[in-house]
């Protein structure tokens, strides 16, 4: 099925406008979620199961590959998502409020090294809009793998008031989410990368943890897992500070990495926007990821994402210290069933990973 994808279907869609195919990928990921039928009989054919369910951030991964935030914004297609193979999947980043994002062009691509480059700037329909679709069409009780809401800042709203956003989204999405992610790292909102400095992240997390708690606590249920999500551009120094701050507050996990706002030597693009996919961002996040590994010995479970293409690059992350990933420039260079080679991959590869 790959060879397909990428010797008949990639070559199609890549002579459109890079917005325009993901577009039209988006609209047949719809389609396929408004047929359920469907999606049973793919979940049938893809479905890979770890021999025991991965268990992290007190939730039950069937497979350690899941579709990281970006793809499906607004939450419109997490049953295809699931029907393909994927062992979770993560929707938004999601605001408050709709908001269109950042003018085009904001998505490029660079096929001779398996690259992105994008500025979307949180363009999704608001967090209202993606309750109401994973209610209706991938209810929290009746999904077969865990779902994830990555937060973050809309692109009017000060630094001053950003805890503001997260903690609005979180009230909204509470109900429907397995587990939050909160998004201080993408290049592509003005200032959104200053909440990972010290003077602003101990608030915001502390404000975000208080609120699970007193959630779980009023409603007499467990408190949602709440994962950090950073750049792969800072200093070890700066992820060692966010890293005292995450294991004081007592924080389920991290993402490591988002997109880079670096560039490799002889770079064939100046656009701005977040790099993903390709070797560099692949040894940036696996260095960052080792790290993390390191420092922390073990104790903060890590979502290794960036530069997986291959069955090789998703063990490195694994190798490295990671106990789950997520793919996305991946997927679009690969194909549709790329996530069920990489869990099958992963499956009969790996027996310590935790």
């Amino acid at each position: 099925m790959g060879f397909v994808y990428e010797n008949l279907v990639r070559p199609v869609l890549f002579r459109m406008d890079p917005e325009q195919a993901h577009d039209r990928g988006r609209t047949a990921l719809m389609t396929l979620s408004a047929l359920p039928a469907v999606c049973r009989l793919l979940r049938a054919y893809n479905k890979v199961h770890e021999d025991k369910p991965v268990k992290l951030f007190g939730l039950e991964f069937p497979n350690r590959v899941g579709l990281a935030a970006g793809m499906d914004k607004d939450a419109e297609f997490p049953r295809a998502i699931e029907a393909l193979g994927f062992g979770h999947v993560e929707v938004g980043t999601v605001t408050p409020e709709s908001q269109p994002g950042n003018p085009q062009p904001r998505l490029f691509r660079i096929p001779e090294s398996g690259s992105l480059v994008n500025r979307m700037g949180f363009n999704n329909r608001g967090a209202e809009a993606m309750l109401k679709n994973l209610a209706r069409q991938f209810p929290k009780g009746k999904r077969g793998v865990p779902v994830g809401v990555n937060i973050g800042k809309a692109k009017v709203t000060p630094l001053e008031r950003a805890v503001d956003d997260y903690l609005a989204c979180f009230r909204k999405l509470a109900e429907q989410a397995d587990y939050f992610t909160i998004n201080i790292s993408s290049p592509n909102t003005v200032g959104l990368r200053d909440l990972q400095t010290e003077a602003y992240l101990r608030g915001l997390l502390s404000a975000l943890k208080e609120e699970n708690q007193n959630q779980a606590k009023k409603l007499g249920r467990a408190a949602h897992p709440l994962l950090l999500k950073i750049a792969p551009d800072l200093s070890f120094r700066e992820i060692y500070t966010i890293l005292e701050v995450l294991l004081d507050l007592r924080y389920d996990g991290i993402i490591a990495t988002n997109t880079t706002i670096q560039r490799p030597a002889g770079f064939p693009l100046s656009e701005s926007g977040g790099l993903s996919g390709g070797a560099f961002i692949r040894k940036r996040s696996t260095d960052v990821i080792n790290y993390i590994h390191r420092s922390t010995g073990g104790k903060l479970p890590i979502i290794g994402v960036g530069g997986i293409d291959s069955v090789e690059a998703a063990g490195e992350k694994m190798d490295a210290g990671a106990s789950l990933i997520q793919i996305y420039t991946g997927w679009v260079y690969r194909g549709p069933f790329f996530a069920r080679e990489l869990a099958q991959a992963l499956r009969t590869q790996g027996e310590d990973w935790v």
